[in-house]
């Protein structure tokens, strides 16, 4: 409990730079079996999507990438260290992604996400998203291809 006070306001929402990739590709790494690569996190930032991170001066804990067009929003990523999973810090960064994209003029936003991602799926659903379609082997996964839940909500989120 200490530590969740003591980290909450240490961090803040930025914009991702070029500088963050290696830092952003080390913390996929930490926390997923399948991490995206620097060049996918490249691809992101000169497409203009939104990416960003929570970060201070030592550190980045979560980062996260959103394309946002023609009324609609969709979250690629959003990825938390596992040593501050649990804190807040995912919320943070997607309901900050989600005002991004309202500001675009985004209507509605969608994701997939592992069907066996609970914890995620937990927090998209305290934050109205339901299930509207599954993708079948959408994910790669250790001996077996994973499915895929496909979640969406309308924008804005009050």
């Amino acid at each position: 409990m200490d530590r969740q006070l003591s980290v909450a306001t240490q961090f803040f929402a930025r914009t991702m730079r070029s500088s963050d990739i290696d830092l952003v590709v080390q913390n996929e790494v930490a926390a997923y079996e399948h991490p995206w690569t620097k060049r996918i996190f490249i691809d992101c930032l000169r497409a203009g999507y939104q990416c960003w991170v929570l970060a201070n001066k030592q550190k980045i804990v979560a980062h996260g990438v959103m394309s946002v067009a023609i009324g609609e929003c969709h979250l690629l990523t959003l990825c938390v260290h596992p040593d501050y999973q649990r804190l807040g810090y995912g919320r943070k960064m997607f309901l900050l992604l989600l005002d991004r994209a309202q500001k675009q003029d985004a209507r509605e936003c969608f994701l997939e996400v592992r069907a066996s991602n609970t914890g995620a799926i937990e927090l998209y659903r305290s934050l109205g998203f339901t299930q509207i379609g599954e993708r079948k082997n959408y994910y790669p996964g250790k001996e077996a291809r994973e499915d895929a839940l496909i979640m969406s909500r309308s924008l804005p989120i009050p």
